[in-house]
């Protein structure tokens, strides 16, 4: 597609719905490449990146069937050192990246037979990742239980702190031109089949050449939306911080007696433990069993957690879609553009949504990158529609 143009007394080129990582992200990209930009959000920063650990772990995520996935999550890593300089220079901001790697832990035969099922997979496909004896992991990281039996390490992930990155892209957007309209987004404005804005909460129309719908798990919930064209549903994850010492130098993640959990250390000197994934809809209450189960977990893979503080648990929801995919590009409707649905992956994947649907807003050109992500995968052959007739 490509965006219409329009008068200034119209309204933006583009509006984005939803100010979180990946709706900044896109609209920040978007504006640098000369499109006005409106961002709508109530409150932009308080969703699923408030409460993510900010892993960027293609690697040690990589599942079989994901194939195109990872392929997508390399390239989005490829490109987070200089993302994150650029948005540095841009927002003022200090973000941080951490590239210390992340160390896969077992703790029984079966997790450790698990672990090496899982770097036969990395070998299969060429990816860096070696095997560690139980010496080796505590040597690498010496707060671990003399209690684990060996490990993976992948040297090549990193991750980041969401929520500087999040300060930081809303400053460097700012700095681009983007309005940000603080604002609830009651419905999408359909106007002779196509998408020409949004409705907001205070029955305001904000008109746009083009609309892009991030606003996560409640992307196919919006009025206005054609039913089944946005099929992502929430997934509950809860989340801990804590707070003393600093125990680990990089990402832990381990299975203990078969149930996953990580650490992650932040640049503020919190320690992110996580998380729970529940299929129980928009479910926001934090329970004592996730806590209970959490810390339990952690402390068993790193003994001195025990003595941290806690000082906060979260529940959010990651937008999931039927294959846990992201859904990027156009829409089956005309001016609507999508960047949702990336489940556990949006920090990670903000990079590369940005890029590949500014391209889209920009050109109207299709990247091949982001072909095996079409929103309109789920639709019969015979029901999807030209791109080129957007």
């Amino acid at each position: 597609m490509t965006v219409p143009a329009r008068a200034a007394s119209d309204g933006a080129d583009v509006v984005v719905t939803g100010g979180g990582l990946v709706g900044l992200a896109v609209a920040w990209r978007t504006a640098q490449r000369g499109l006005r930009v409106s961002v709508v959000d109530e409150a932009p920063g308080t969703g699923a990146s408030y409460a993510a650990a900010g892993m960027l772990a293609p690697v040690a995520e990589a599942a079989y069937g994901e194939e195109a996935l990872l392929a997508l999550a390399r390239l989005s890593l490829e490109r987070y050192p200089a993302f994150v300089a650029e948005v540095e220079r841009a927002g003022g901001l200090p973000v941080g990246l951490r590239t210390a790697g992340t160390l896969l832990v077992g703790f029984d035969e079966d997790d450790l037979r698990a672990l090496l099922a899982l770097h036969d997979f990395h070998r299969e496909l060429g990816l860096s990742a070696v095997r560690l004896t139980a010496g080796a992991c505590r040597r690498r990281e010496p707060a671990l239980t003399p209690r684990v039996r060996g490990g993976v390490l992948v040297d090549g992930d990193y991750s980041v702190d969401p929520r500087a990155l999040h300060a930081a892209l809303l400053a460097a957007a700012d700095g681009a031109g983007v309005e940000l309209v603080r604002a609830p987004v009651a419905a999408l404005a359909v106007e002779d089949g196509r998408a020409v804005g949004v409705r907001l909460g205070d029955g305001r129309l904000l008109r746009a050449g083009a609309v892009v719908l991030a606003l996560g798990p409640w992307s196919g919930r919006l009025p206005g939306v054609p039913a089944g064209a946005v099929p992502v549903r929430p997934v509950k994850g809860q989340v801990l911080r804590l707070r003393g010492e600093q125990l680990l130098s990089g990402t832990v993640r381990g299975l203990v007696r078969g149930r996953g959990a990580y650490l992650v250390p932040q640049s503020d000197g919190r320690l992110v433990v996580g998380a729970t994934s529940e299929e129980l809809g928009f479910d926001g209450r934090v329970t004592a069993g996730a806590v209970h189960d959490l810390l339990h977990d952690a402390a068993e893979m790193v003994p001195g957690v025990s003595e941290l503080e806690l000082v906060e648990t979260l529940a959010r929801w990651r937008p999931g879609t039927p294959d846990n995919a992201p859904l990027l590009g156009a829409s089956a409707l005309p001016g609507l553009v999508l960047a949702t649905g990336h489940h556990r992956n949006g920090v990670l994947l903000a990079p590369v949504t940005a890029d590949l649907v500014a391209e889209v807003l920009a050109t109207g050109s299709f990247p091949a990158a982001a072909a095996p992500f079409s929103p309109q995968r789920f639709q019969a052959v015979d029901e999807q529609p030209e791109v080129a007739a957007l």
